[in-house]
Order: C-alpha cells, then sequence, then structure tokens
C-alpha cells in the first residue's frame, strides 16, 4: 500500500454522494393528475351531466328568491313563479333522461318532425286569437289557464336537429364540397324560421338562431369567401331591422350606460350594474336583494344573473360562468371525437347554441352587449326556454355515452343485471385500449377465468 511522506497512509476522499432523482412538485404532480382525471373517457359525460344539473338547481334557487316580490305584487303566492319552474324542470328532467337513452338513429329520425311541429306553431303565433303578444312581441301561444308556450324556443332545437341530418346526409354522399349543397336547403330553411320569428319582433331569439346556422356552416367547413358573404347579407338585415327600430336602436344606444338617461330608457341596463355592484365579493345573502324590489325589471327571467351577483357576490357570479365554461368545453370535445358526422354537428350547434345564448344574455347584464330579451340557460325563469334546453342536453349525454371508450368504461363500472363480469370485460377489451384502468384493474383483466 503507497504511503504519504509522513509514513501513514493516505486518506481516501469520501467520494460525492450519488446525485437523487429530482423529486417532483406538489403543484407538477396536482397538475398531471389533473391533467390525467381530464383526458378520461368519461370526463366529457360527466362534465354535461352534472354541469347542467347545478346550473338547473342553482337557476331554481336564484328564480325563488328573485321572483317573490314580483309574485306578491301581482296578488300570488311568492313562490308562484318557482312552482311553475320546478314543474318545468321536472318535465325538462324526463326529457333529457329520454333524450340521453335514445339512439342516434332515432335522433335522425326526429329531426324532420320537430321542425314541421316548430313550423306549424309559429305559423299559428301569428293568427289572431291564437298567438298572444308579451313585452310588445308576438311569439307565444295560450295553453290555457296561465300556462303559455313560445314556439321559437323549439325552433332552435329543430335547426340543431334538422341541419345536422341534412349536412350528414351530404358529408356521406360528399357533397359538401360544393358551395350550392352546402347552402341549399340549409340557408333558405333557416331565414324561413328567422322570417317567422322576426314577424313577432323577437329579434333576440333571430341572433340565437342565427349563431346556429353559422355554427353548423363552420363545422360543415364552409370557405371563408362563402363564410363572409353569408354573414355579410344577416349583417346587413340585422341593420336595417335595428335602424327602423327605435326600441332596437335605444337598447342599443344603452350599452355602457351609467345613468337612466332621459325618460329613464336605460333604466334596466343601469340598475341591472348596481345590482352587480352592490354584491361585492360574497354578496348581500341570498333572499337580501334590493334591485328586486321593484328597481329591476325582469329580475326572475332576462336579468336573474344581476340579481346572483347581489346575492351571491361575485363568487356567484363566477361559479355560473364556471358551470357555463365546463359544460361549452365538454361540447366541443363531443363534436371533435366523434367518427359520426351528425354527432359532430348536432353536439357542435348544441354548444353554439347555449354558449352564445349564455354570453349575450351575460354580456347584456354587464352592459357590454344591448338587451336582447334572451334568458340565461337552464337558469332564467321560464318553461318554454327550459324544456328544449334540457332534451338538447340529454342530446349531449346520449353522444357523450356513444363514444367507444366511454362505453366500454361505464360497462366497466355498471354491469347489467344478468349479465357477467367476464363478459363485460371482453366487450370492454373489444372496444379498445383503456388507459383510464387502474393498475388493478389491468392485472385482473389479463388472467384468465380459472387463475387464482
Amino acid at each position: 500500500m503507497p504511503t504519504s511522506r509522513t509514513g501513514r497512509p493516505p486518506v481516501r476522499k469520501a467520494g460525492r454522494p450519488a446525485a437523487r432523482a429530482p423529486r417532483d412538485h406538489p403543484v407538477r404532480r396536482l397538475y398531471l393528475r389533473a391533467r390525467k382525471a381530464w383526458d378520461r373517457p368519461l370526463t366529457a359525460y360527466y362534465l354535461i351531466l352534472g354541469g347542467s344539473l347545478l346550473i338547473t338547481v342553482l337557476g331554481l334557487v336564484m328564480v325563488y328568491s328573485a321572483s317573490q316580490i314580483t309574485a306578491l305584487q301581482l296578488s300570488l303566492p311568492g313562490s308562484y313563479f318557482f312552482r311553475k319552474q320546478f314543474l318545468a324542470a321536472l318535465i325538462g328532467g324526463a326529457l333529457l333522461f329520454a333524450a340521453s337513452r335514445m339512439p342516434v338513429k332515432l335522433h335522425r329520425a326526429l329531426a324532420y318532425p320537430i321542425l314541421a311541429g316548430a313550423v306549424f306553431m309559429m305559423v299559428l303565433v301569428q293568427v289572431p286569437g291564437i298567438g298572444l303578444s308579451v313585452n310588445g312581441n308576438q311569439n307565444w301561444i295560450s295553453l290555457g289557464g296561465s300556462f303559455q308556450i313560445q314556439p321559437s324556443e323549439f325552433g332552435k332545437l329543430a335547426l340543431v336537429l334538422w341541419g345536422a341530418d341534412l349536412l350528414a346526409r351530404k358529408q356521406e354522399r360528399r357533397l359538401l364540397t360544393q358551395w350550392k349543397h352546402m347552402l341549399v336547403p340549409l340557408v333558405p330553411a333557416a331565414f324561413m324560421l328567422l322570417g317567422l320569428i322576426m314577424l313577432g319582433g323577437d329579434m333576440g331569439t333571430a341572433i340565437i338562431l342565427t349563431a346556429i346556422l353559422f355554427g353548423l356552416l363552420w363545422l360543415a367547413g364552409a370557405p371563408t369567401r362563402l363564410f363572409v358573404g353569408v354573414l355579410s347579407v344577416a349583417l346587413a338585415i340585422g341593420f336595417v331591422l335595428i335602424k327602423t327600430s327605435p326600441n332596437r336602436m335605444s337598447r342599443l344606444a344603452c350599452i355602457g350606460a351609467t345613468e337612466p338617461g332621459p325618460n329613464d330608457t336605460c333604466w334596466q341596463a343601469v340598475h341591472g350594474i348596481y345590482a352587480l355592484a352592490s354584491g361585492g365579493l360574497f354578496g348581500s345573502g341570498l333572499g337580501a336583494s334590493v334591485e328586486k324590489w321593484g328597481q329591476l325589471p325582469e329580475a326572475h327571467t332576462d336579468f336573474i344573473f344581476a340579481i346572483t351577483g347581489e346575492e351571491l357576490g361575485l363568487a356567484g357570479t363566477l361559479s355560473v360562468l364556471a358551470l357555463f365554461a365546463a359544460l361549452g368545453y365538454a361540447g366541443i370535445r363531443v363534436a371533435g371525437r366523434t367518427e359520426d358526422p351528425f354527432v359532430r354537428y348536432a353536439a357542435g350547434g348544441v354548444t353554439t347554441w347555449i354558449t352564445a345564448q349564455a354570453v349575450i344574455n351575460i354580456g347584456a347584464v354587464l352592459g357590454l352587449l344591448p338587451i336582447a330579451g334572451v334568458p340565461l340557460p337552464l337558469f332564467s325563469y321560464g318553461g318554454s326556454a327550459l324544456l328544449p334546453t334540457m332534451f338538447a342536453i340529454g342530446l349531449l349525454i346520449a353522444f357523450a355515452r356513444e363514444d367507444p371508450a366511454a362505453r366500454a368504461a361505464l360497462a366497466m363500472r355498471h354491469p347489467r343485471f344478468g349479465r357477467k363480469r367476464g363478459a363485460v370485460r371482453e366487450s370492454a377489451r373489444a372496444a379498445g385500449p383503456r388507459r383510464w384502468n387502474t393498475m388493478r384493474r389491468r392485472a385482473s383483466a389479463a388472467r384468465s377465468s380459472g387463475e387464482r
């Protein structure tokens, strides 16, 4: 052994400790878990189901809170509007369940009957003695007693289903490469529905129908020239309709208003801002709104979002916005991951409908858009708007269930009564790879039926 100059054996220097593998940061681990959960096949299914139910339940609570004073002022019981909305929600829940269980072929078969029924009812609206005028718009039909129906709300559902079926059949025949097949008869039929709606003076619903039309054309891959051309025609018609109506011009002038103005023309818009401003961070408390005591018109319908901001504060309004954002994302995900053209067009049309209507309603309450008189989907009071919207949500749920990976996941979690688990696993295995499975399920699926 070599020695040092002093005769002592050399002292060996301790080696550097082995470099440890860097630990994942807790925030990164949380991000990876959230991303893994976000990519699961059932994410869209649960977002649509849970988000729509939460919006509907919260809407029932806010309808009850916002409509009490209005009901008492009309010499009605305080829960009058809430009971009607709750009944509509029960019927809408049945429609949602039925639509979510229908096969895609049945949805396509219902497209033409729903369109014919919607057109027939919108024609009846213009018949004297049958159609009713509410707030200057003749878009209602009396069903007897205090129940009324607005056929134009069902026109949105009719355009989505019929337009999706039409475009899907043309895509299967490879006809969408020709502009005439892309426009005819979709655009003329949509303009017919718009004309029937505008005869009653309801421009807000017409704007939503126009948004659905452009959503379908965009999903069908309309070229930019064609898209811009149809948009220019729609804008020109809208400009003429607004310019020739003093009521619509006054609504346009109330964008960003901070004072009621002469003759209180901007009273509703300004008091909507007052309600939101007085809510603060967490609101004044459920039922403690001041603006609903006769200051804010349509507090339980078009401006229910303002009452939500006053009573639940910024936290409540952001929660509503988050629920609508999740619902919109889930609809886009369903439309983007399917191979069925009808499912893609119908899911995209429903998502465009709900998202555009929510943006227009909330934008009007915030003073960023003119007051269009459209309700907040699933949230505002109104059975005519709630029923077709819940049926449309049922469509999205049915489309989310049709995804092969989602169908396999549902089969593994909820095996049908009387079926063996082995058969369920075989059907799930045939559906393709399952990244959503846990390690325990993958191990059990790899064993044979006789292995312990």
